[in-house]
């Protein structure tokens, strides 16, 4: 054992602006290597914790902020957009990273139905307006246990099976949410807040953020965390994949997916409304698929193209990479439960499929593509999935209730613990920040 004075912090969210100071005899562990667990530890140590390690499960940092480069060019596979950039604590720190941004413009898209043939600008403006009109009147009129589908389909049954509705419903609201409209709650949601401005994705990593943050930390990579222990008065017990550690408190930050996939586990048990609070949320998945060819062969001035494919959510929205850089490359997404049953597809099922659709819009002369990289975000169990949603049957107060500490030892933080800012970088670094600051007052 391990006998260290430790705050254990498994992190996914963290800083303060407030400089407290604590102990420096209170060594901290922090448990995950994400924005929040690095934010976390670089805040501990600005506010006199001279003892902080980070305890991270895989072999790199970033958690979600996960960035590949074996294409030449950055493909962020888990976060890429700043969401709203004025007033948002990442722009400032993606400034002092030296990460570069694009403001990629959403009103810059063609969509193509399934001849081929591209829908007028006048068309997509109306069917949007409509569908957002949609949107709210769902959210007026379900019930807590209705999902959205089923109020969506009682309301709108003509739209069921419209084509340009479903891909509305997948690259907007499945893609905003990250649940599918099958499980999704008709009433809980939307109701969190957002900044201001137009949304801009990095373009040169987001791992130059966490990298930037993870300057100076003291991480152990491949130190898996299965149980917490705050049984005894006089310590909490951490165990990971080297052993047990000694803790005088614990910040839990692990994704959503994490806590309820059963690999992570708590003696005593969490309380029945953690539990329920657990049941009321669950883990969306967007899948992204990065594809490079020798040639851009499709009009590079668009930000984004669209597909009205029948099957909701499978590769029916292109992001252009050439838009904004050197490389000929699109990046396209799955959506929903689609993005689940994807993850089964073989590479070269993947890749023909995203070329009946590409070859609908520009030809079957269209050139195959070089390389092809891809995500599995349902599988990995670092995560089991992308980001939280409230599902049928339950409420959005679960992410304040998720956010409670226990007994003054337990703290908890991430994205699913925001009610403001859930399912973003922001909240998860937010909430980290609150955490922060409750367990600085515990030193005072």
């Amino acid at each position: 054992m391990k006998n260290l004075t430790i705050v254990v912090i498994i992190a996914f969210s963290l800083l303060s602006c407030n400089k407290k100071y604590i102990k420096s005899e209170d060594t901290v562990i922090v448990i995950g290597a994400g924005i929040s667990g690095l934010a976390t530890a670089k805040e501990l140590k600005d506010n006199g914790v001279e003892h902080v390690i980070i305890l991270e499960a895989s072999d790199k940092s970033g958690g979600r902020m996960k960035t590949d480069r074996s294409l030449g060019f950055a493909f962020d596979e888990g976060a890429s957009w700043i969401h709203k950039p004025i007033g948002n604590p990442i722009t400032d720190l993606a400034i002092e990273a030296g990460a570069t941004t694009f403001l990629t413009d959403d009103e810059n898209i063609i969509v193509y139905d399934q001849d081929g043939t591209a829908y007028s600008d006048e068309t997509t403006g109306v069917e949007e307006d409509a569908f957002e009109k949609a949107v709210g009147k769902v959210k007026r009129t379900g019930t807590n246990d209705q999902s959205f589908e089923a109020v969506y389909n009682s309301l709108y049954p003509d739209k069921k099976d419209d084509r340009f509705w479903k891909f509305m419903v997948s690259s907007y609201l499945e893609f905003d949410l990250g649940g599918d409209i099958s499980q999704l709650s008709s009433n809980e949601f939307y109701d969190d807040l957002e900044h201001q401005g137009v949304d801009v994705i990095l373009t040169n990593g987001y791992d130059n953020i966490t990298n930037y943050l993870a300057t100076g930390l003291d991480i152990r990579y491949n130190e898996r965390v299965s149980k917490v222990d705050y049984s005894s008065d006089s310590m909490v017990l951490v165990t990971s994949s080297s052993g047990t550690y000694e803790a005088s408190a614990v910040v839990v930050t692990v994704p959503l997916g994490v806590l309820k996939s059963g690999n992570f586990q708590f003696s005593p048990e969490l309380t029945k409304e953690k539990k329920d609070a657990l049941d009321d949320l669950d883990m969306g998945t967007v899948n992204k698929f990065m594809l490079v060819w020798d040639t851009a062969f499709w009009d590079v001035d668009l930000q984004y193209i669209g597909y009205t494919s029948e099957t909701k959510g499978a590769f029916n929205s292109f992001l252009n990479i050439k838009k904004y850089s050197n490389h000929k490359a699109l990046m396209t997404f799955t959506f929903g439960e689609y993005s689940r049953t994807a993850e089964d597809l073989s590479d070269s099922e993947v890749t023909s499929l995203v070329m009946n659709n590409l070859k609908v819009i520009y030809g079957d002369n269209v050139p195959e593509p070089t390389d092809m990289i891809r995500t599995k975000w349902n599988s990995n169990e670092n995560s089991f999935g992308c980001y939280s949603y409230v599902q049928k049957g339950g409420e959005s107060s679960a992410y304040n209730v998720l956010a409670k500490s226990i007994e003054d030892r337990i703290y908890f933080a991430g994205e699913h613990t925001s009610f403001d800012y859930r399912s973003s970088v922001h909240g998860a670094y937010a909430s980290g920040i609150n955490a922060a600051n409750e367990l600085v007052k515990r030193f005072k």
